[in-house]
């Protein structure tokens, strides 16, 4: 008898009244899903049993077979149990108790397809499309999921974990307004759940907008106390309005709820050097050692230097672990480190090598790596010696120029490039590294340069990888110099900046090279900066040519790229006068 004949029979047997009725495999097997709702999985595997002792291939019993294997975390049994089903049939819940199987199992992309296949037969499975976008979400395909999302919320537009799951992939994908719509329906229709006030807050902190952000996380508060990143939002969200001591505050209570929460550590930490509590700023920033977020940082088996001891005739491994401005800012403290005795290897990234070779004070300078390094006795992070060498506002070593002169013949050759020098050269760069946390906040398009460059000067890129606008506008302009294809690395950057007068730039890793240098460097700067720019102050101590234009509380640049222009035509007019 084939599977058809089984189940034509198997319906047959299931019309005739009678006893003999609880004895097919389709009625012991609907005894057994009433047991194993009934929470007596023991009588539901009886029931499958028996059922099977009759029908070996009942697809039914072995499907059920295989749930209760998955509800006693079984969970390879349960995959073996439901794939013998499909061999007899293939059914969309067959399938789909198939996908949560392999989910348990960490077969993320078997389940996909698990799912996608339910899809196939039953296109309005919803449970199988949210499924297919948490899965999807979870590998970092955010277009893909909300394609499973979005319809699944056209279907079942009250559903709340599809909701919940949406406005990650939309916060994700930077899609905020969106974001905020989809979480307050989330919020109407599940008042009670703090989830989604927070992510509310969130998606409004995402689009400027902390003052309207804050009622959210104090409703997520009101209804979870203990909602560690709700608190977390919030002390960013008074942050990002400048009233840092109720910032301070939040994180504290954070840390009273989470006693070490590294999160609040490293934000409260950030927040106080923003302020010039600069002793407890850099004391609280090695909270990030105790996380993954120093993944980059090598693994060494020599001990780090804390600044303790004699470390005469020692060699000492300075090693880049931030950002290349980081490298940059920190690099004037290694040949502090040499005056005491010490060789010191400094050991970076490979773009910013050729430049930090010849820094006082090294004597061999390296690509960051763990392999192939020389011998040293210990090693110390480069964002860890502002603190080891004790630094406050009015300690900090701020000479410049710090880095070493470009080579002459580069400066010469990029001389030749710019032609004559008639007027006022001035270096732009408008935008950094879009994976960059904070860039929405200091990056511009280039389009908002185009007031500065009617001034009577010569414009200079010293842009990479414009954006494609970007470029557009860039191609568009023939009063902008670019040959930023001759810039190969941050020595070519430094021979090129040698050649301006001035560069305006917002906050990225040639801002502080220009400084470094020693040249005129304006940058600008979002409402809340980083936290090296202090606050309130249109000068900064790191960098003594260096002016910074700030935004106001408006949170645009439009007014402080006019103030620019205004402080660049007068420029302009000392030279020309001069």
């Amino acid at each position: 008898m084939n599977r058809h004949e089984r189940r034509a029979a198997a319906r047959k047997s299931e019309a005739k009244p009678g006893g003999r009725d609880a004895a097919t495999p389709a009625a012991l097997h609907e005894a057994g899903l009433g047991h194993r709702r009934a929470g007596r999985p023991l009588d539901a595997q009886l029931c499958c049993q028996q059922a099977l002792a009759i029908d070996a291939a009942h697809a039914d019993s072995q499907h059920l077979m295989g749930l209760l294997s998955f509800d006693a975390g079984q969970y390879d049994h349960a995959v073996q149990w439901i794939a013998r089903a499909l061999k007899q049939d293939v059914r969309p819940e067959y399938l789909f108790s198939l996908g949560t199987a392999l989910k348990q199992q960490g077969r993320r992309d078997e389940a996909v397809l698990a799912f996608q296949h339910v899809l196939g037969l039953e296109p309005g499975h919803c449970d199988a499309a949210h499924e297919c976008g948490a899965l999807l979400y979870e590998r970092g395909r955010l277009s893909d999921a909300l394609g499973y999302l979005e319809p699944c919320l056209e279907l079942r537009p009250n559903h709340v974990p599809t909701l919940v799951m949406c406005t990650a992939c939309l916060l994700s994908l930077r899609k905020f307004e969106q974001a905020v719509a989809v979480n307050q329906r989330a919020h109407a229709l599940d008042p009670g759940n703090a989830e989604p006030c927070n992510s509310v807050g969130v998606a409004l902190q995402l689009l400027g907008r902390q003052e309207d952000a804050l009622p959210w996380f104090d409703r997520a508060i009101g209804l979870k106390p203990d909602f560690v990143d709700a608190l977390n939002n919030k002390a960013v969200a008074l942050s990002g309005i400048h009233r840092f001591e109720e910032a301070c505050a939040a994180y504290e209570r954070v840390e009273a709820v989470d006693p070490g929460n590294v999160g609040a550590e490293w934000n409260l930490a950030l927040l106080h050097l923003l302020m010039g509590n600069f002793e407890a700023g850099w004391a609280g920033r090695e909270a990030h050692w105790k996380t993954d977020r120093q993944s980059t940082y090598p693994k060494f088996s020599q001990p780090r230097w804390f600044g303790e001891g004699n470390i005469e005739g020692n060699t000492i491994l300075v090693c880049a672990d931030e950002g290349l401005g980081d490298t940059i800012q920190f690099a004037r403290y290694v040949p502090e480190i040499a005056a005491r005795g010490a060789r010191v290897i400094l050991a970076v990234e490979e773009s910013a090598r050729a430049l930090l070779s010849g820094l006082p004070g090294v004597a061999q300078c390296v690509r960051k790596s763990v392999d192939g390094l020389p011998a040293f006795d210990m090693h110390c992070p480069m964002s860890g010696l502002p603190m080891l060498f004790g630094t406050r506002l009015d300690t900090i070593p701020s000479e410049v120029p710090y880095l070493p002169a470009p080579p002459a013949h580069l400066t010469r050759a990029w001389q030749d490039r710019l032609g004559r020098r008639d007027k006022l050269r001035v270096g732009l760069v408008w935008s950094g590294n879009p994976q960059h946390g904070n860039d929405h906040n200091r990056s511009i398009p280039l389009q908002m340069l185009l007031p500065i460059l009617d001034s009577d000067a010569t414009f200079v890129s010293l842009q990479k990888n414009p954006r494609p606008d970007d470029r557009a506008v860039l191609e568009a302009r023939r009063d902008v110099i670019d040959r930023t294809a001759h810039l190969t690395d941050f020595v070519e950057t430094a021979a090129l900046i040698r050649c301006l007068d001035l560069v305006i730039t917002v906050d990225t890793s040639v801002a502080h090279l220009a400084a470094a240098l020693g040249q005129p460097t304006w940058i600008l700067l979002p409402y809340t900066p980083d936290y090296r720019w202090l606050l309130d102050r249109d000068d900064s101590p790191w960098y003594p040519t260096v002016r910074l234009f700030r935004q106001g509380k408006t949170r645009e640049y439009t007014s402080v790229l006019e103030r620019m222009r205004g402080e660049l035509q007068r420029l302009i007019s000392v030279r020309q006068a001069g």
